[in-house]
């Protein structure tokens, strides 16, 4: 059984950086899309940013040019690094990951495995 295990979350003033990590056990298949989303009290869950086994990543525009996702994977790893946070990327970030049999890898579409989740809180 895949298991997912976030840890980084925390509160920043708006400007500043935040590192969020997931961690992954149980992993089965050869290939997974990973991905980054979160959810802010009273709106949809929001897909950040995703990537593949190869590397290749894919950004919501509301973060390009602020966060980056990478991985570790001898150490199945995922990373989010937010920089010049503000207070609209205030949410609860999941990881998360599904399969990948095939075709891109984005942070959209039904993804099999969550994490708990890990609390970013941006002040003003």
């Amino acid at each position: 059984q895949v298991q997912l295990v976030e840890s980084g979350g925390g509160s920043v003033q708006a400007g500043g950086s935040l590192r969020l990590s997931c961690t992954a056990s149980g992993y089965t298949y050869s290939r997974y899309c990973r991905g980054w989303f979160r959810q802010a009290p009273g709106k949809e869950r929001e897909g950040v940013a995703a990537i593949d086994n190869d590397g290749v990543t894919s950004y919501a525009d509301s973060v390009k040019g602020r966060f980056t996702i990478s991985q570790d994977n001898a150490k199945r790893t995922l990373y989010l690094q937010m920089n010049s946070l503000n207070p609209e990327d205030t949410a609860m970030y999941y990881c998360a990951a599904r399969p990948q049999y095939g075709g891109s890898c984005s942070p959209r579409g039904d993804f099999r495995y969550w994490g708990q989740g890990a609390q970013v809180t941006v002040s003003s």
